[in-house]
């Protein structure tokens, strides 16, 4: 099951630390997660040791997400999941998909600056199955 909690955890527990980073650069070159409004610089190891876990919770999300059956759609509509269950907010939604982005297992339907094209001007994402 998604869990907004659960993905902030995650999260949390993939960025640097302050002892990882000398003279504000990350000593192990960061996984990029790219966001909606921001990006994420996540400690790989650490990414990918959650690998399971985000793939899981991104199977949870409705079928039009996933590549062989809807192709991808709107963030708009990460915030239920397949059941038909409210299981965070768009923060939530970002993060998730920032996490599923930097491991290989999401991306983006288009380049942001065709986002504009797309309804309501916002991405649709493509979660491989």
């Amino acid at each position: 099951m998604i869990s907004a909690q659960r993905v902030e955890e995650i999260v949390k527990d993939c960025l640097y630390a302050d002892d990882e980073v000398i003279d504000g650069k990350p000593i192990v070159e960061p996984v990029v997660g790219k966001g909606i409004i921001r990006d994420f610089g996540f400690h790989p190891v650490r990414l990918e040791s959650h690998r399971e876990e985000v793939r899981v919770m991104l199977m949870e999300l409705p079928d039009q997400f996933k590549k062989s059956h809807g192709g991808g759609w709107s963030v708009l509509n990460a915030c239920m999941t397949k059941n038909n269950e409210q299981w965070g907010q768009h923060e939530d939604m970002e993060q998730l998909f920032a996490l599923g982005i930097g491991l290989g297992l999401a991306k983006f339907a288009l380049p942001k600056d065709m986002w504009s094209v797309l309804p309501g001007g916002m991405p649709y994402v493509v979660v491989e199955d």
